[in-house]
């Protein structure tokens, strides 16, 4: 396995493109509501990475991606493509933006709530952004990518929910997706240990039904196969000489 080890001038590109990655996340939010239609989501977000930052969006035509951005609702685990149907009040959906800003990427991904969520729906997107935050915390040098794994699954379980094992974190620079494979499930003491200027994405998938997904038929769409609710959060992470660095932090929320 080689992991790229970003030089500080690569970190520094890795920080813009990772706020620029998460602004566009908080220009979403106030379009998120009943009514609107996630090709309207992508629209707004194209148009803002395009003009507003000079940016590139990494997903248009990745291996084939016809949009700019995944919008996943409901019981999509990942990868849902922007399209006509329209949000209801009581939906969940993750946005997944990714940016490409002088050669580097940044990827990040929200959960958000269409109107007043269900019981449900609410704890499951809460415990997976507990997941989330569970595995961003333990990132320092020293530590292996199976004890983060296991931390994030042992969290997910406990809680009754489920750890989607087909899709899994990844380094991110140049590349949008490098080395390492980051499993958000695990053996503790196993897996590659982390190293100073190590870039990459933790985003566990977490359902509140069993842990078992499918692909569409349109080949990039990922949904729970017995249609239980799923949720996802997404932050691009930096390991520093003493911990961490969440690249694609929001101005919304605490330190991690």
């Amino acid at each position: 396995m080689s992991v790229d080890i970003k030089t500080p001038e690569a970190i520094e590109k890795m920080r813009v493109a990772g706020r620029l990655a998460a602004d566009v996340l908080v220009m979403l939010e106030e379009h998120v509501r009943p009514g609107v239609t996630t090709d309207e989501l992508d629209r707004i977000a194209h148009d803002y990475i395009v003009n507003e930052q000079d940016a590139t969006p990494a997903p248009l035509n990745y291996h084939g991606f016809p949009k700019s951005i995944c919008t996943s609702v409901n019981h999509v685990v990942c990868h849902g493509i922007p399209a006509d149907k329209k949000l209801k009040d009581g939906d969940i959906i993750n946005i997944d933006i990714t940016v490409i800003k002088e050669g580097y990427h940044g990827d990040t991904s929200k959960m958000f709530f269409v109107g007043k969520p269900s019981v449900q729906a609410e704890r499951v997107v809460r415990i997976a952004h507990e997941c989330l935050v569970t595995g961003i915390e333990m990132v320092a040098p020293g530590v292996q990518l199976g004890d983060i794994g296991h931390a994030i699954q042992r969290h997910a379980e406990k809680n009754h929910c489920s750890v989607v094992r087909e899709y899994c974190g990844h380094g991110i620079g140049r590349n949008f997706h490098e080395e390492p494979q980051v499993l958000h499930y695990g053996e503790p003491g196993t897996g590659l240990e982390l190293t100073p200027g190590m870039t990459f994405t933790i985003e566990p998938m977490i359902n509140a039904g069993k842990p078992q997904t499918r692909v569409l038929g349109d080949k990039w769409t990922v949904i729970t196969k017995d249609r239980s609710l799923s949720a996802q959060w997404e932050h691009t992470l930096l390991v520093t000489e003493t911990g961490h660095e969440v690249l694609t932090l929001r101005p919304e929320e605490d330190p991690i």
